[in-house]
């Protein structure tokens, strides 16, 4: 969940709706799970500190892919107030664990209420304030099903590293924020985060041993699974 980049899922229904497909059924679309008091409460959270949280669709979309690979063992880069945790969290198996990394303490102390608010267990999330990479890199090769990065889009190539790293094979890495209000696809933009973030869905398409999607829910989600073999 991020604080700088994300864009606003309201913006994006009014202005970003994908060819073929109306902006009532669009819309039909995201809100088609719907969300809990728990997560509004997070959401309004997240607006009080000027965070902005991923889009409902794409919350759903986190819970599916979770669920899909059984996850066990996620990393989450980008805590925000809890609601992308949560759609994770809620996507694993009951004996799972999220780890979760943001720099600012206070999205992480929110987080925190989030998760318990919603009645998971303490012993099921590991929350850590730092800079995400001087953090991943301490985390074990392998080990994880998932991980999601919603953090600083400057260094998303450097976390699509790590992520490949952390994942077994079949494991998942998911990156929000992707479409960002049309500026990818517009080679007009060319400021650092833009480039960047076209940067790395060239990484992700051009590697052989992942099989990816962008996902045009909320504001986007780049999928990618690591092959087996």
């Amino acid at each position: 969940m991020s604080s700088a980049a994300a864009e606003n899922p309201a913006d994006l229904r009014e202005g970003i709706i994908a060819t073929g497909i109306d902006p009532t059924s669009w819309a039909y679309a995201e809100d088609y799970v719907g969300e809990d008091e728990v997560v509004t409460g997070a959401r309004a959270s997240a607006a009080d500190f000027g965070v902005t949280a991923i889009g409902p669709g794409s919350a759903a979309a986190l819970s599916l892919l979770a669920a899909t690979v059984g996850a066990k063992a996620v990393v989450e880069i980008g805590t925000g107030t809890g609601v992308s945790g949560l759609a994770l969290l809620r996507g694993m198996r009951t004996d799972g664990t999220l780890t979760t990394v943001d720099l600012d303490a206070e999205n992480q102390r929110l987080a925190r209420k989030t998760y318990l608010d919603a009645g998971i267990t303490s012993n099921r999330f590991r929350l850590i304030a730092g800079a995400a990479l001087d953090v991943v890199t301490r985390l074990t090769d392998g080990h994880y099903d998932l991980v999601f990065c919603d953090a600083d889009r400057r260094e998303n190539t450097a976390y699509l590293h790590e992520a490949l790293r952390l994942l077994r094979p079949g494991g998942i890495v998911v990156f929000a924020g992707i479409l960002t209000a049309g500026r990818v696809p517009d080679p007009a933009h060319r400021d650092p985060e833009t480039t960047a973030l076209r940067d790395l869905i060239r990484a992700v398409r051009e590697d052989d041993d992942l099989v990816s999607a962008l996902l045009p829910t909320s504001e986007g989600l780049l999928t990618a699974t690591k092959r087996l073999g």
